[in-house]
């Protein structure tokens, strides 16, 4: 159901890379758990839903046990794509060669590469395709 994307040079995690996996999976799981198909308008609450439970699994994770606060500022970016269907002929087009839609996705950013990191990871379900990056930046 997720992949995560590659990544040249990864800066140490605040939260195990197999622990960043599941708060995602989780958070799509928990965002389309009773979701039957891709719905427009149902989209931005979909998106908030998986943005704010995976921020708020970061920050519980990577707050260090006397802190007073997140040691990280933390950036979470959550795109939904709807898969294509076949397109009627009526619509002037006869559907041949329709399949999954296209994307690429790119992010950059000047920091320190030993304390500040990028990660993606992919969900597909449903019809669906859910791009998450998570940034994180050390205080």
């Amino acid at each position: 159901m997720g992949a995560e994307a590659p990544s040249a040079k990864l800066a140490q995690s605040p939260v195990p890379i197999t622990r960043l996996k599941q708060i995602c999976t989780d958070a799509c799981n928990s965002a389309f758990d009773k979701v039957e198909k891709y719905e427009h308008g149902r989209t931005e609450g979909w998106n908030n839903t998986i943005i704010t439970t995976i921020l708020r699994s970061l920050c519980s994770e990577s707050t260090l046990e006397k802190a007073a606060g997140c040691p990280y500022k933390f950036a979470v970016n959550s795109t939904i794509i709807q898969h294509l269907s076949s397109i009627p002929a009526t619509a002037g087009f006869d559907g041949a060669g329709v399949g999954r839609r296209g994307m690429h996705s790119a992010c950059g950013a000047y920091w320190n590469n030993e304390k500040d990191g990028t990660w993606s990871f992919k969900y597909e379900a449903k019809g669906m395709d859910v791009v998450i990056s998570i940034i994180w930046i050390a205080l």
